[in-house]
């Protein structure tokens, strides 16, 4: 090669004195200078597994910075990797070099792993949920947050964040009590109420069922029915116990602190959305509650009033097995309750069990005689 072809090489590429040129220095130097980062120093943000500081640290190399970082946070240097805040990706040096100044990482420890920001909404969820830092936190990056769907996530967080759940009386908690009467001393003593409401409303249609019977016979029938209906609510105090958390485990529909869960729509066995919602923890909550369903499986319009009224066209009341047109009625073992995107108002297509409309005697009719054995003559 000439002089002058020589002096056209890149520096790391001329000829070595043995009549070489250094091609593997130059194809390196080559890659620093495309990623601009050769003897430059590239500021990352860097922070440890458990603790939520950020520290600003400069770098050249993933050694350099792991060397930096173990010392700054205080961890042993032997098996520490450094990973993505974001999506938990190892950070080696070739990554390094193309990251974007002041990207988030995360230094860990030999045997700690990190799976990016769900990490993080971990450790939120076993912290203290009523820290004023973190509400604070949550407002601040709600205030400024363009992402409608991080908005959605900021906002559903903060909701269940600056939650006073654990407050139960009126003195204690009088937001929650906002637009509530004046009776309720308590947040349970108006849940139950509102349970005890909706289970009215069942009563009622029953009775204004009443009114499209034509033959008085059937309608006095209707009306027995209905108040011995009215009794067995009344000596279950109308089932109110289902929303109220101080009651037993077994005779409520949330758990002691006031969560519910969605139990999915009619036809299926879990919500698939896993729906929740506390509201003891905040009158907002406590008004979205309201939109949430007892939904009946078998229908209480379409299917359950119709079939107790055709039954008692041509039985008595003392026929009809009131207990299980109550349970489908007023219970859990007919009612779910439902988040209203859960609720699908079509037709259920489940019909009341035939064989448990009539008490068993009804059932049965009255035993037929048994046929006389014809004796047989001894020869």
């Amino acid at each position: 090669m000439n002089q002058q072809g020589a002096a056209n090489l890149h520096p790391s590429a001329q000829n070595d004195g043995r009549g070489r040129i250094g091609r593997k220095r130059h194809v390196q130097t080559e890659n620093c200078k495309m990623f601009g980062t050769l003897g430059k120093y590239k500021p990352v943000k860097i922070r440890g597994y458990s603790g939520e500081k950020k520290y600003g640290v400069a770098a050249k190399s993933v050694t350099e910075l792991l060397k930096k970082g173990c010392q700054l946070l205080q961890l042993p240097l032997s098996g520490a990797q450094v990973y993505l805040y974001e999506d938990g990706t190892i950070v080696t040096d070739g990554f390094f070099h193309t990251l974007p100044e002041d990207t988030e990482l995360v230094l860990l420890s030999k045997g700690q792993t990190w799976t990016g920001v769900v990490c993080d909404i971990g450790r939120l969820l076993n912290t203290d949920r009523h820290a004023d830092s973190l509400i604070e936190a949550a407002k601040g990056l709600l205030s400024d947050e363009k992402s409608s769907k991080r908005r959605k996530i900021l906002s559903d967080l903060l909701q269940n964040l600056d939650d006073r759940s654990e407050l139960e009386s009126r003195e204690e908690d009088k937001d929650w009590f906002s637009g509530v009467d004046a009776r309720f001393k308590t947040k349970s003593a108006y849940m139950r109420y509102n349970c005890e409401s909706r289970i009215r409303g069942y009563m009622k249609e029953v009775d204004d069922a009443t009114k499209s019977a034509q033959k008085a016979k059937v309608k006095a029938e209707i009306l027995k029915t209905s108040k011995s209906l009215l009794e067995m609510l009344k000596s279950a105090r109308y089932n109110g116990s289902y929303f109220d958390r101080t009651e037993k485990e077994s005779g409520r529909l949330c758990t002691k602190e006031g969560w519910f869960t969605c139990q999915g729509s009619y036809d299926q066995k879990v919500c698939q959305s896993l729906h929740s919602i506390n509201p003891y923890g905040s009158r907002e909550s406590r008004i979205i509650f309201s939109t949430w369903n007892l939904d009946h499986r078998i229908e209480k319009k379409r299917t359950i009033i119709p079939t107790l009224l055709d039954t008692l066209q041509n039985h008595k009341t003392t026929d009809v097995n009131l207990n299980y047109f109550y349970q489908l009625l007023f219970t859990r073992q007919n009612l779910k309750l439902v988040h209203i995107v859960c609720h699908k108002k079509g037709a259920h297509n489940l019909l009341c069990d035939t064989k448990k409309i009539l008490n068993t005697t009804s059932n049965a009719g009255k035993a037929q005689p048994k046929p006389k054995a014809k004796k047989k003559r001894l020869t």
